[in-house]
């Protein structure tokens, strides 16, 4: 085989497959959620404190789903394409 008969058979080739990049976005939106459920809990003035900024939601939903997300991205990437 020469280069271009190798070029010629890889040049269509995506890297991941269908099932991989179903995956990867599922993992995107669960990322993007935590980094939703996150934001917020400010205060509009300075001087007052709010206790909004410490509740389950912040401080333990949200970056469990972003840590879930990364890992749900990182079995994506490995997962076997063909099965």
């Amino acid at each position: 085989m020469n280069k271009k008969e190798v070029y010629k058979k890889t040049e269509n080739e995506f890297l991941f497959g269908k099932k991989n990049y179903m995956i990867m976005l599922v993992g995107l939106i669960v990322i993007a959620l935590g980094f939703i459920l996150m934001a917020g809990g400010g205060s509009d003035d300075p001087t007052v404190f709010n206790e909004e900024i410490y509740n389950f939601q912040r401080i333990r939903l949200a970056p469990t789903l972003v840590l879930i997300g990364l890992a749900i991205e990182v079995y994506a990437i490995l997962a076997n394409p063909n099965k």
